[in-house]
């Protein structure tokens, strides 16, 4: 019987790392905070249907409603206004989380052309991961011929880790596909 990655942490990844680390306490322990997953949507500026079609397909994607961002001071330069709808973002907590973590692992990053693994290199130095995607062709929900136009999409795993190293242990240990450095 396969476990899901919130029972496989409780089970087997807390007691790997405080062997591995040396935690004195449970609580020491790095876990996952939430995943935020965005898009920007320039092109909304002009055409307010991009909007609509890029909020329904990141909808699908993680299976929450996403929240769409607004401009906060004009910029000439982009013609955009203040007010102005410019993306769409959702933060993802708990069940959801380790849902679109395991499809995220198992199913998309192998559907990836050409793919090796990911960047080992997208930590921030605070023990936050950060992914950046293309396409959004390579999640399964995604019908090709609803799609307007290619657009990519910015995930962000937080962890509670306090280091690179001890949040790389943890997402590796999840089953993270990490190139080897």
């Amino acid at each position: 019987m396969k476990l899901d990655l919130k029972s496989l942490y409780k089970q087997k990844i807390v007691p790997s790392l405080i062997e591995e680390f040396g935690y004195k306490n449970i609580e020491q322990v790095p876990k996952l905070v939430k995943i935020s997953v965005n898009r920007g949507v320039g092109e909304a500026a002009k055409n307010s249907k991009e909007m609509d079609s890029s909020t329904d397909e990141l909808r699908l994607i993680v299976g929450q409603q996403p929240t769409i961002n607004t401009a906060s001071k004009s910029v000439a330069g982009f013609k955009i206004r203040d007010g102005m709808a410019i993306g769409t973002s959702v933060t993802l907590r708990k069940d959801q989380m380790y849902t679109f973590l395991t499809k995220l692992i198992h199913i998309v990053l192998p559907r990836i052309r050409d793919f090796r693994g990911i960047n080992p290199n997208g930590f921030d130095g605070r023990g936050n991961y950060n992914l950046g995607l293309k396409e959004q062709l390579i999640f399964p929900e995604i019908s090709y011929d609803d799609v307007t136009q290619i657009r990519g999409l910015d995930i962000s795993i937080v962890t509670t880790a306090k280091t690179d190293e001890e949040a790389r242990a943890l997402l590796k240990s999840f089953g993270m596909p990490f190139t080897a450095t």
